[in-house]
């Protein structure tokens, strides 16, 4: 997937482009706090473009202000990663320090030579340190390629004038949910956006359920696999069964049972 139609779908009304390079010492400036995570800056990255900036002033969008958190802007940034850090693990963690060195909230689209991976993060104040902002939870990531199959419904969901213009909080909320979506219809095979805040909420949570019991699941098999002992097997072998019923529940609330 090319960049040039993933920023044709987001539809960035001209007074809020930027275009201009950032240089990655930026980066390694502020988001890298170890000398590995400077590393991976440093040679991970080829080129990095601020691509927006929305606010008030550039999209007639509010800002959002409350006790822990303040969105005054959001930065819409692209990465190009080199295929030499291309592995998922590389991917996420780039992605992490990028999110971290930018104070505002940021949609970053990081584009390698055969998929694109975008990711979202809410910000909060720091609770120890005053004046400084840090990620309040897990990234949201969406990774695709040209030939993903509901690709077409997700592009015309992430457009800017579809999400909710009460507030930028509320904006950035949108493509949250646009991209949770996306992760969701790994597992059932159908891109859907959830009507409501209330359903888009759990269908977060039924998300985050699914990933953790995929990757129990895996271990469990995996021990049982290894296991010599008969009445350890049928141990492992009824938790299997357990969670993968738990599982199928949650795959669900997702929407359809993945086959």
């Amino acid at each position: 997937m090319r960049l040039d139609a993933l920023l044709d779908a987001l539809a960035l009304p001209a007074s809020c482009r930027v275009d201009q390079r950032v240089p990655k010492k930026m980066l390694v400036d502020n988001g890298a706090p170890t000398a590995a995570d400077k590393r991976l800056l440093t040679d991970g990255i080829e080129a990095v473009q601020w691509v927006a900036a929305l606010k008030p002033s550039t999209v007639a969008v509010p800002e959002y202000r409350d006790e822990t958190r303040e969105y005054l802007e959001i930065a819409v940034l692209a990465v190009e990663v080199r295929d030499t850090h291309g592995k998922s693990a590389q991917v996420r963690r780039l992605a992490e320090l990028v999110h971290r060195a930018i104070s505002y909230p940021v949609l970053l689209l990081q584009t390698l030579s055969e998929r694109v991976v975008l990711t979202a993060g809410h910000k909060r104040s720091a609770q120890n340190e005053a004046g400084k902002v840090v990620l309040d939870g897990e990234l949201t990531v969406a990774e695709m390629t040209d030939s993903v199959d509901g690709l077409a419904p997700f592009l015309q969901a992430m457009a800017m004038s579809r999400q909710s213009q009460v507030n930028l909080l509320a904006l950035y909320q949108g493509w949250i949910d646009c991209l949770t979506a996306w992760q969701a219809a790994q597992y059932t095979g159908t891109f859907a956006l959830k009507a409501s805040p209330e359903q888009a909420a759990a269908q977060r949570e039924a998300l985050r359920t699914c990933q953790r019991l995929e990757a129990e699941v895996a271990r469990v098999r995996a021990l049982a696999a290894k296991e010599r002992q008969m009445a350890k097997q049928i141990e492992l072998n009824l938790a299997l069964k357990r969670l993968e019923q738990e599982r199928t529940e949650q795959l669900g609330l997702l929407g359809m049972e993945k086959a």
